[in-house]
């Protein structure tokens, strides 16, 4: 899949992907009560990820851009929606280049450290969009930065079952990929 971005499997996988990422959202969320914006835990960002593992990166993150972003854009977080999108493009280039730099092997050992940076990079940069959020409703820059960063609970659990779910989710879909032949 990762090899033939363009073939119709790989196109068909983005969007099922991206359709599986909303409902990822969609169906189990759990608002945090927040500073900054109206958090909630979901399982986008995990999803997000394995896209990205298995699509690669222009299709992961497209999956994850049509998904996450889709799923603000519907959903009341319309005005915020191109900031979820710039993150998912971050932690794609961020899991694309860890995987780069491991050859593409996806060992147990480097699924994980990816999936931890995977989370990691979500802490940044939710903190970051928090700030901007803050910032485009009149919030002074100091209580921003302040309000911002106790908002962050939510994304860190998030971030949590990210490090957590994509290694285990990762090594489940293989197996399946691979007997349904979707892998090469």
């Amino acid at each position: 899949m990762r090899k033939e971005p363009n073939s119709l499997r790989s196109i068909i996988l983005t969007g099922l992907f991206a359709a599986i990422i909303y409902l990822g959202i969609f169906i189990l969320r759990i608002p945090i009560p927040a500073l900054v914006g109206r958090p909630f835990i979901h399982f986008g960002n995990t999803l997000a990820a394995l896209a990205i593992l298995f699509l690669g990166f222009r299709n992961g993150a497209l999956a994850g851009i049509i998904g996450l972003g889709g799923f603000d854009i519907l959903n009341g977080y319309a005005a915020t929606s191109w900031l979820t999108m710039l993150e998912v493009l971050v932690v794609a280039v961020v899991i694309e280049g860890i995987y780069r730099v491991f050859h593409y092997q996806d060992s147990k050992k480097y699924i994980i450290m990816i999936a931890i940076a995977a989370g990691a990079t979500k802490i940044v940069t939710s903190y970051c969009v928090s700030i901007v959020e803050a910032l485009m409703v009149g919030t002074a820059f100091k209580t921003a930065l302040v309000a911002s960063f106790l908002s962050l609970p939510a994304t860190v659990i998030n971030s949590i079952s990210t490090a957590i779910c994509v290694p285990i989710l990762y090594f489940l879909a293989k197996k399946i990929f691979t007997a349904a032949h979707f892998m090469n």
